[in-house]
């Protein structure tokens, strides 16, 4: 799981917020601020604080407890192997990633794509199966991978700026013998 702003940020990480929760989040301090306002000093500051922690849960609506099963699907080839990937393209997509699910098919993964080329970094809050994260380029080189282990804190971060970050059960890369420099093609990666 991707490391975010909300829930689980590093430096290296943080992006901003998409248009839909910037302009939720000033709605809800706009709106805080002025019912504050009408009702002196204690309420404005009791307002905006009522703003922002209404913010914060629309922010976070989605992504408590659920495991998401209905992204969209995209088809990744490496070498021979085919791989059925659910695409998490969106801030609360990405946020929530595998979280919460108890069990995923072989051959399945999820992959996160990112706006702009950063150093990615993940850790597995809320995971409960053991992953394995390919930091892949643009052409769908894989930079490199990282075993993760459930229900940890631990940042694991790509080696150099990529867009694309795909999980799989721990070990399927090594299964499957490959590694760092092997390439995927997918529609997404301009190769």
């Amino acid at each position: 799981m991707p490391l975010t702003p909300s829930f689980r940020n590093t430096a290296a990480s943080m992006r901003p917020l998409d248009a839909a929760h910037t302009h939720g989040l000033w709605l809800a301090l706009y709106t805080g601020l002025k019912t504050g306002l009408k009702r002196g000093l204690t309420n404005t500051l009791l307002g905006l604080l009522g703003g922002v922690l209404f913010a914060a849960g629309v922010c976070a609506q989605g992504v408590q407890g659920q495991p998401q099963m209905q992204l969209p699907r995209v088809q990744i080839s490496a070498g021979m192997h085919l791989i059925d990937a659910q695409v998490a393209a969106n801030f609360e997509q990405r946020a929530t990633g595998l979280m919460h699910r108890k069990e995923m098919p072989t051959n399945e993964g999820m992959l996160f794509v990112f706006e702009q080329p950063a150093q990615q970094c993940f850790w597995m809050k809320n995971t409960l199966l053991p992953l394995t994260a390919a930091f892949v380029a643009d052409d769908g080189r894989i930079v490199n991978l990282v075993d993760m282990k459930p229900q940890t804190l631990d940042s694991h971060c790509s080696t150099e700026p990529v867009r694309f970050v795909l999980e799989m059960n721990q070990g399927w890369f090594a299964k499957k013998g490959l590694k760092a420099g092997n390439t995927l093609r997918s529609s997404l990666f301009k190769n």
